[in-house]
């Protein structure tokens, strides 16, 4: 398979805006999260990019399925990376999303198998 594009490469600034507002009109409790791999990462690359997150899930929640949805082994590490941050795992998703959503209207992950960039948002994780 080859190398995918970024979801901001496939689509122009107008059409990711448009479609978040959508998006957000159609689903008040939900934050539109675009999730990409890391390119230096051994982990496959998704089928699927785009989520819609209910805010009140966790992030550690929302790396479960991913985990699932990637087909990892018990014990297989899965980080997920938002502008280069590493968000703490009880950190609900709505706030994650209103600290770091793009000018778009789309929070953008990014997962690895490690904590390969990137900074623990405090030293408690």
């Amino acid at each position: 398979m080859g190398k995918s594009n970024s979801f901001k490469d496939e689509f122009t600034f107008e059409e990711r805006l448009e479609e978040s507002r959508d998006i957000i009109s159609k689903y008040p409790n939900r934050v539109p999260v675009i999730v990409e791999r890391y390119s230096k990462t051994d982990l496959p690359e998704m089928e699927k990019k785009k989520y819609l997150v209910p805010r009140d899930m966790s992030v550690g929640q929302f790396i479960h399925v991913l985990s699932s949805r990637l087909h990892l082994t018990p014990g297989k590490a899965l980080f997920v990376f938002v502008k280069n941050t590493l968000p703490q795992t009880a950190t609900l998703m709505d706030s994650v999303y209103e600290s770091f959503k793009d000018e778009d209207g789309f929070l953008y992950m990014c997962y690895s198998s490690e904590k390969t960039f990137g900074y623990a948002s405090n030293s408690f994780m």
